[in-house]
């Protein structure tokens, strides 16, 4: 079959994406936040401590959504510096 390995994979992620579909409708049935990350949890059992930072940051981004952008932004220039990374790697290999 020519393109056994293709079929595979997108059957793999067809899957997946129904596993993550039928947990997120689960668990948003029973009231409570879906994927929320464990970080506020986190924070609060920090601060009942009574810790108190050393510092403040220096710059805070005025949003959420600024945040996400460079977020995304340091992603995506990770992702090119290893595409590029790996690029590099493959192409000498066929050259020597």
């Amino acid at each position: 079959m020519k393109y056994g390995m293709e079929l595979a994979v997108a059957a793999l992620i067809i899957v997946f994406a129904a596993v993550f579909l039928v947990q997120d409708a689960a668990i948003r049935a029973s009231g409570e936040e879906a994927w929320g990350g464990a970080d506020g949890e986190a924070a609060e059992l920090i601060e009942s401590t009574g810790y108190e930072p050393w510092f403040e940051p220096i710059w805070e981004p005025p949003s959420g959504e600024i945040e996400s952008l460079l977020f995304a932004l340091q992603a995506a220039i990770g992702a090119m510096v290893i595409g590029y990374t790996f690029g590099y790697w493959q192409g000498s290999r066929k050259t020597a």
